[in-house]
């Protein structure tokens, strides 16, 4: 039987980059969601998986995998990521390893809080928060892309239960791909300016050397241990000083710019993750453009 990967979230606009690099590792990609969508027909096997809401939701979970003969799990999707992560070991048992840090670093990255209080611990630069509204950006604790903020809202009208204020920053934004080996080494640390984002999700961008923020990232990486691919966001605020925002503790769909600045991640986790070999990093192409489009599958 030939390894099986699944991923979650197929049907996303930006899932097709992560099921081609599966592929050609020269294992199968599994794809999942909750309906049938485009994942479907790109991937070598596909599973209907059910609702976050639903109250059997890792029972399941556990069933199908089983079924379907999966070896390894990428966790893509936030809603999932703190169940994944408390599974792991559990998971481990069953012969399934699931590409991803620990329950504890998780929890410090999904939750905005958290990750302000992680920043300010470690002298990592980040904007002043509050659990009050103190600042002119209100945005979810817990929560991904741009839903649910708000920026200059009349007091009367915020609600602040689950809520963090955080002081406006402008300037340009960069998302940095990081990949981190089985010893918790940052191997890769590539920044990527985002040129076009629709809906959290990076359309187009370039590759650039920026040193303070490669050194600020493998900082985090130091005092914070991570597994596998993650992406961390923050600005090149216009007084020029750098400031981090945000953790995503997972593979993200810009990330396809990372893997072709770089190498096919897929193989990095398969070699050292999962099988233990030591791995080198190559030399990063700084500058190359990525740009995505709209394409069609049609099936019948």
């Amino acid at each position: 039987m030939q390894y099986r990967i699944l991923t979650e979230a197929s049907g996303s606009l930006t899932s097709h980059y992560l099921i081609k690099s599966i592929k050609d590792v020269g294992v199968q990609a599994v794809a999942s969601d909750i309906i049938d969508c485009a994942g479907f027909h790109f991937a070598d096997d596909f599973i209907i998986m059910p609702k976050t809401s639903n109250p059997d939701l890792w029972g399941i979970t556990e069933r199908l995998l089983i079924e379907k003969k999966i070896n390894a799990v990428i966790p893509s999707l936030d809603e999932t990521l703190l169940g994944w992560a408390e599974r792991k070991d559990y998971f481990k048992r069953k012969n399934i390893d699931i590409i991803l840090s620990d329950y504890n670093t998780v929890k410090v990255c999904q939750d905005k809080w958290e990750t302000y209080n992680f920043f300010k611990n470690n002298n990592i630069p980040t904007p002043e928060t509050s659990l009050e509204y103190i600042y002119p950006l209100v945005k979810p604790r817990l929560g991904r892309g741009g839903s649910g903020i708000s920026i200059n809202k009349p007091k009367d009208e915020v609600d602040m239960e689950g809520m963090i204020s955080q002081e406006f920053l402008e300037g340009t934004e960069y998302t940095i791909d990081v990949f981190c080996n089985n010893q918790n080494e940052a191997i890769y640390v590539i920044p990527r300016k985002r040129l076009q984002v629709k809906e959290g999700k990076s359309l187009n961008g370039i590759t650039v050397h920026n040193e303070e923020i490669i050194s600020l990232v493998r900082e985090i990486c130091r005092k914070l241990p991570f597994v596998g691919p993650i992406n961390i966001q923050c600005f090149v605020c216009n007084d020029g000083k750098i400031k981090f925002t945000e953790i995503n503790p997972r593979i993200a769909g810009g990330m396809a710019l990372g893997f072709a600045a770089s190498e096919n991640w897929i193989k990095l986790i398969l070699d050292n993750i999962i099988s233990g070999k030591p791995i080198q990093a190559k030399d990063v192409v700084y500058g190359l453009k990525m740009f995505r489009f709209y394409d069609e599958i049609f099936v019948s």
